[in-house]
């Protein structure tokens, strides 16, 4: 199994009424009714390709705006000396070379519609162990904005 083809898998779950799908980056309480085996083959090779295209974008713009923020920034002088201007040049950089995402994001929405109906809707329970993950998503988030906080007032505030 692909690492594409698990992230597709993930996106289905077997429920009493049928099959349901969950689409990521939206809603986790949202998800749709798939009525038959014909609908979900048309849909998984949707996801692979979103899913391929949603990875290789994030990819590129992150390397695209880190190289080329580090050259602005080595061009400026010691990196070290400013490490707050060089992550501003990297965000910077990265929202403006982030505009294909935003419309690969775009496109998604409108081909979703043409996958599913608003009759198809069904709740998930708020129970699912995602919630937990997202938790704990949060909790690494900020481990790492504090260490990353601490790294900079030890080099800048021992000076």
């Amino acid at each position: 199994m692909s690492f594409l083809d698990a992230m597709v898998t993930r996106c289905f779950r077997d429920s009493e009424a049928g099959r349901v799908i969950i689409f990521p980056l939206d809603s986790r309480k949202r998800a749709y009714l798939v009525k038959s085996e014909s609908e979900e083959r048309k849909i998984r090779p949707f996801l692979k390709v979103f899913f391929s295209a949603h990875l290789t974008i994030l990819l590129l713009t992150y390397l695209l705006a880190y190289e080329s923020s580090m050259q602005l920034v080595y061009a400026l002088g010691r990196p070290a000396a400013h490490l707050l201007q060089t992550l501003c040049i990297f965000v910077g950089i990265w929202a403006l070379v982030s505009i294909p995402y935003l419309l690969i994001w775009r496109t998604y929405k409108k081909a979703f519609i043409s996958f599913v109906s608003a009759q198809d809707e069904v709740q998930v329970s708020a129970g699912s162990p995602s919630g937990r993950l997202t938790l704990l998503g949060i909790a690494v988030t900020v481990f790492v904005i504090l260490i990353i906080l601490g790294a900079i007032w030890f080099l800048v505030g021992g000076k």
